[in-house]
């Protein structure tokens, strides 16, 4: 397994600097570095080539993760939205593959957060995500890039809520490039057994995101992270682990996550670093026995 963390961590925007974390991840002992897709989409080549170098030359694997807005949603009913994502993730893929970028991840088989004021088709919406998502994995192999359909609780989407549906949606989608993006804070809200969820998606699952249920880094609530090792180690799950925790209210990541009070303790950037190492060195232990 491969350990990271995803930049917002630190951050109150969606869009930043990501070359800075670099550096930062690796001398906290990751090996890898989760970046938002809405930054790296509006980065230029030179940028884009920079952070290649930069995450090569500490020895930092990058990956990505995007929740695709409203107005591109693969999953609609009116072709002209779902064209437009459809162009807008092609973007994205060709912005990852200057960036030596190899994974994207998160809502990119729908939209997020979902608008709940309008009527659900769920059907037909999962079947227009289906021609979207093989035509986009197409697009993608040529990078050798890997597509992650993540599951996310029922108060942020409606189309996959649990292991179950991620991997019926897979096997719908049939290809080699779409996998599994799991999800502990996801889970812990929908899933009987989070043990029995990581599996039952066994070669299935592509990616795994980590945190408390509050949304802390590990260690600093009441999952149960010796059952999801466990169980990661009964499918002999060898990809990357990486937390995503939000602890600070403000900014769009503040606002989109629902942070509305401090999780952090008022902590400086020192501090947040102490945290998550703390977290790193007790993930692993809970992870690779």
């Amino acid at each position: 397994m491969k350990f990271g963390t995803y930049f917002a961590y630190w951050e109150q925007s969606w869009d930043t600097e990501y070359l800075k974390y670099v550096k930062k991840v690796a001398d906290l002992g990751f090996d890898v570095l989760e970046v938002g897709a809405a930054g790296i989409v509006n980065m230029s080549d030179d940028d884009l080539y920079a952070l290649k170098a930069e995450a090569e030359k500490y020895n930092i694997t990058l990956t990505a993760g995007i929740g695709l807005p409203k107005e591109y949603d693969v999953s609609s009913q009116d072709e002209n939205v779902r064209q437009n994502g459809i162009a807008f993730m092609k973007k994205i893929l060709d912005a990852l593959h200057k960036a030596g970028i190899k994974a994207i991840g998160g809502t990119i088989y729908s939209y997020w957060p979902v608008d709940y004021s309008k009527p659900i088709d769920k059907p037909a919406a999962r079947d227009q995500s289906i021609k979207s998502m093989q035509e986009l994995a197409d697009y993608a192999a040529q990078y050798d890039i890997t597509l992650l359909v993540e599951t996310l609780n029922r108060f942020e989407q409606f189309l996959l809520n649990d292991a179950k549906e991620a991997v019926e949606y897979v096997k719908a989608v049939n290809k080699n490039n779409v996998k599994v993006m799991l999800d502990s804070f996801h889970m812990n809200i929908e899933e009987d057994y989070i043990g029995d969820a990581i599996r039952y998606t066994g070669d299935y699952l592509g990616h795994f995101h980590i945190g408390e249920c509050n949304r802390k880094v590990p260690g600093k609530g009441h999952m149960p992270w010796a059952e999801m090792g466990q169980a990661l180690r009964d499918i002999n799950y060898d990809g990357c682990v990486v937390m995503e925790p939000f602890v600070r209210p403000g900014g769009i990541v503040g606002s989109d996550i629902k942070v509305w009070r401090d999780l952090s303790d008022n902590a400086d950037e020192a501090k947040l670093d102490a945290d998550i190492k703390e977290a790193l060195e007790f993930v692993k232990k809970e992870f690779l026995r």
